[in-house]
């Protein structure tokens, strides 16, 4: 697996709730299905994000073994605490 500035982004939120109206980021962002990031759950230069909403969060009985949930309206707040070698997968569903 590549880990050099390698971000995954898996968002199926609404495009025009996160991303701008073009959807230039979105078309952008690399993609990981859920067997690969199952293969790679557990390799420590993977970081997984729940950015779903706090209620959805909440309210789910399914969540990914060691992500971290954070605010994705307060990206500008968490972004940076992340390292920028490592995988990072966001995800909302």
């Amino acid at each position: 697996m590549n880990t050099a500035l390698k971000v995954v982004l898996l968002i199926l939120l609404a495009i025009g709730s996160v991303f701008p109206a073009d959807g230039l980021m979105a078309a952008e962002a690399p993609r990981m299905d859920k067997d690969e990031l199952k293969v790679n759950l557990d390799h420590p230069d993977v970081a997984v994000i729940d950015v779903r909403s706090y209620t959805d969060w909440l309210l789910s009985g399914d969540k990914i073994r060691g992500a971290v949930r954070e605010n994705y309206r307060d990206f500008e707040g968490w972004y940076a605490k992340y390292p920028k070698d490592k995988t990072i997968v966001l995800y909302c569903a």
